[in-house]
């Protein structure tokens, strides 16, 4: 079989990010080295930092990204896209323009002979009520519909200015480093969640923002993609055996 592809959090186009212009090129190009060698590449959340369609309007920007996705889709290249916490605001543009499979929540699919659980990991497990509230907000169809009674002047300012407040409240602007298996959530959720579901081989989730390989059990391994802002790390399953790899231009990659 052909590669299966996992990345995830690029945050294209926070006010945050330097160089935006070249992190989208760099993550193009990437995209392009694998489409021969791929039969799907799944992209498991926040690839955009702020994402919101009005009706007839989509975010200004991201052109080169987008069309990627078409080239790749136009070859029949199956692209999973998940909304993560910056990109939910999707409302059929990717889809039907693009044609990535879109998935609002975690899935289990087999893949090869393998069983992965995909995810982009934001609300499994977070012990923060803060973030848990702004979640419900959120996803709530009313508070969406609000959200687009704004004009996308006012509206794409105040995602994209919110995006950059949340990352910037972080030291140096950068994710908390791991915090052990006994503290990481995910990793906790994760364990307790294998116990009830014993036929999954492989978790794949996002959101963290750091590279983790960990194995599990004897079966069981669980890996946190890192991101396309500053790591450029990615999983790749060849149907035999899987991988975090970290992509640096100018190098083969599986």
């Amino acid at each position: 079989m052909k590669n299966v592809y996992f990345l995830s959090d690029a945050h294209l186009g926070s006010l945050a990010i330097q160089h935006r212009r070249t992190q989208e090129r760099r993550l193009v190009r990437f995209l392009d080295s694998i489409k021969y060698k791929a039969s799907a590449i799944y992209l498991l959340g926040d690839m955009f930092d702020f994402w919101n369609e009005y009706k007839y309007v989509v975010p200004k920007g991201f052109t080169r990204f987008l069309g990627k996705l078409s080239e790749l889709t136009d070859m029949g290249v199956e692209v999973h896209y998940f909304t993560g916490n910056h990109d939910l605001w999707t409302y059929g543009y990717l889809e039907k323009e693009c044609g990535v499979i879109l998935h609002r929540k975690e899935i289990t699919t087999e893949i090869g002979d393998k069983v992965f659980y995909l995810a982009h990991g934001d609300g499994l497990g977070d012990p923060d009520p803060m973030f848990r509230l702004l979640r419900k907000v959120f996803h709530n169809r009313i508070c969406q519909r609000l959200l687009n009674f704004l004009h996308p002047y006012w509206g794409m300012g105040l995602g994209l200015n919110w995006a950059k407040h949340s990352r910037l409240k972080r030291k140096d602007g950068k994710e908390t480093p791991f915090l052990g298996e006994e503290k990481e959530y995910l990793v906790v959720y994760t364990k307790a969640y294998m116990q009830s579901h014993p036929d999954i081989d492989y978790y794949i989730y996002g959101h963290r923002h750091i590279e983790l390989d960990l194995s599990l059990s004897k079966k069981v391994r669980m890996f946190i993609l890192g991101d396309w802002i500053s790591q450029f790390t990615y999983v790749v399953f060849d149907g035999e055996h899987i991988f975090l790899e970290q992509y640096i231009e100018g190098e083969s990659h599986p």
